[in-house]
C-alpha cells in the first residue's frame, strides 16, 4: 500500500468521500494536493464549515504531505495554474481523483425535470461535470508523462444500479453521476496508449458529516440512527471509499479495472481492506437485492 514518492490532485477534497481519499492517499505516503472552494476564510454555496485547509492537515497528519490550494474549478484559468504550479513543484502528477460536486444544495427529491428550477439543474450539471471535464483536459497531460497514472471518477451507485433511471432524484442527479461514469469509460480508452488508467468508483451510503447531522448522530453514535432508518446499517464511513481508492492507487495491475465502475464494498473483498469498525459493508449489493426483492426501501445512494 506504500503510495511513497507519489502525486495526487484530489479535486473536491474539502469534505465526505474526497477528504476521505484524501487522507487515505496521505496515509499510504502520497503528497496530495486537495482543491476546494472552501478555505477557512471563505465559503462555497455549499455553507459547510469543513475547509481544504482542514483536510491538508488531516492527510499530513496521516504520514503524507497535504497541500491546500483554494480552487473553482469551473474558472479553467485556476485549474491551469494549479496543474502548473504542480508541475513546477513535483514535475509529476500519478492520481487525478475528480470529486468535485457541491450540487447537493439543489437536489430536489420528487420533482419531474419540467418541475425542477431549470437554473439550479444546469447549475449541478456545470458544478457535477463541466468541473470534471474541466479538471482532466488541464490535468492528463501532466499525469501521462510516466506510464501508470490513475483518474479516479468519483461518482454515486454502480453501473448496474444507476442503469435504471433514479426518478426520485430526478433528471439533472441521475444525468450528473451517470455522466461521471461514461467519462471514466471514455479517459480509460484515450489514457491506455500512455499506460494509464481510468474508473469510476462509488461509496455507499456515506456517512458524510452532513448525513450525520441530518440524523443527529456523530461517527462514534451513528448505529443510534438505525432506530428511526433500520437500513442505516449498511451505510459505512467516508475513510471506507478511501481505502478503496487507495487501494487500486497502489495496485501495479490496476489497468484491469479500466473502464469500470466499482464500489468500495465490491473493493473490499478484493483488496481486503474494512471500514474503520472491521466490517465490509456493501450498500449497493444491499439495496439492489431489497428493490428486486420488491420490498419497500429508500434510494439510500446519494452521498
Amino acid at each position: 500500500m506504500s503510495l511513497q514518492g507519489r502525486v495526487a490532485l484530489v479535486a473536491g477534497g474539502t469534505r465526505g468521500a474526497g477528504r476521505a481519499v484524501a487522507v487515505e492517499l496521505g496515509r499510504a505516503g502520497a503528497t496530495v494536493y486537495v482543491t476546494g472552494r472552501t478555505t477557512r476564510e471563505r465559503r462555497s454555496e455549499m455553507n459547510r464549515p469543513e475547509t481544504i485547509e482542514e483536510t491538508a492537515e488531516l492527510v499530513t497528519k496521516a504520514g503524507g504531505e497535504g497541500v491546500a490550494v483554494a480552487v473553482d474549478h469551473l474558472e479553467i484559468d485556476q485549474v491551469r495554474a494549479l496543474v502548473e504550479r504542480m508541475d513546477g513543484e513535483r514535475g509529476r502528477l500519478d492520481v487525478l481523483v475528480n470529486d468535485v460536486w457541491g450540487g447537493d444544495v439543489y437536489l430536489r427529491f420528487g420533482r419531474r425535470l419540467w418541475e425542477h428550477s431549470l437554473e439550479e439543474g444546469l447549475r449541478m450539471l456545470r458544478l457535477g461535470i463541466d468541473t470534471h471535464a474541466i479538471t482532466s483536459h488541464c490535468a492528463l497531460p501532466l499525469l501521462i508523462r510516466r506510464p501508470g497514472g490513475l483518474v479516479v471518477e468519483m461518482t454515486d451507485g454502480t453501473a448496474e444500479f444507476n442503469a435504471a433511471y433514479r426518478a426520485d432524484a430526478g433528471f439533472f442527479y441521475d444525468l450528473v453521476k451517470t455522466s461521471v461514469q461514461r467519462m471514466a469509460l471514455a479517459q480509460a480508452e484515450e489514457l491506455r496508449p500512455h499506460g494509464g488508467t481510468a474508473v469510476a468508483v462509488t461509496p455507499g451510503w456515506l456517512r458524510s458529516e452532513a448525513m450525520l447531522e441530518l440524523f443527529g448522530v456523530t461517527e462514534e453514535t451513528w448505529r443510534d440512527a438505525t432506530a428511526a432508518e433500520p437500513h442505516f446499517c449498511i451505510s459505512e464511513s467516508p475513510a471506507y471509499v478511501g481505502r478503496a481508492v487507495a487501494a487500486l492507487a497502489a495496485d501495479p495491475g490496476v489497468a484491469r479495472w479500466s473502464g469500470r465502475t466499482l464500489s468500495s464494498g465490491g473493493l473490499a473483498e478484493v483488496y481486503g481492506f474494512t471500514d474503520v469498525d472491521g466490517t465490509r459493508p456493501d450498500a449497493w449489493r444491499y439495496i439492489t437485492e431489497v428493490r428486486e426483492a420488491g420490498r419497500p426501501a429508500d434510494d439510500t445512494g446519494y452521498r
